[in-house]
């Protein structure tokens, strides 16, 4: 009789759990679809989207510029790493 209590009461507290979680879930869900909506917030997402699309050719070239720089470095440490395992093992 205990373990079918139990079970019974594993099984209610599931549901309840369940149904209460859910109903969490869908609260969190909603508020964040208002504050998404929200002209403010939109009117921020919209500045930010015009900021990047604004810098994103800046930062294109400045990372055309600097890549060979990086790939020699990159070079230097893995030549450099591969030097110290040789010495090690």
């Amino acid at each position: 009789m205990r373990i079918l209590t139990f079970i019974a009461g594993a099984a209610l507290g599931y549901v309840l759990g369940a149904r209460a979680g859910r109903e969490k879930y869908e609260a969190i869900r909603n508020k964040a679809s208002e504050l998404w909506d929200d002209p403010r917030t939109q009117e921020q997402v919209s500045r930010v989207t015009s900021a990047v699309e604004e810098k994103a050719p800046q930062v294109a070239s400045y990372v055309r510029e600097k890549s060979p720089q990086v790939a020699e470095k990159v070079r230097g440490a893995g030549s450099r790493t591969a030097k110290q395992a040789d010495s090690v093992g």
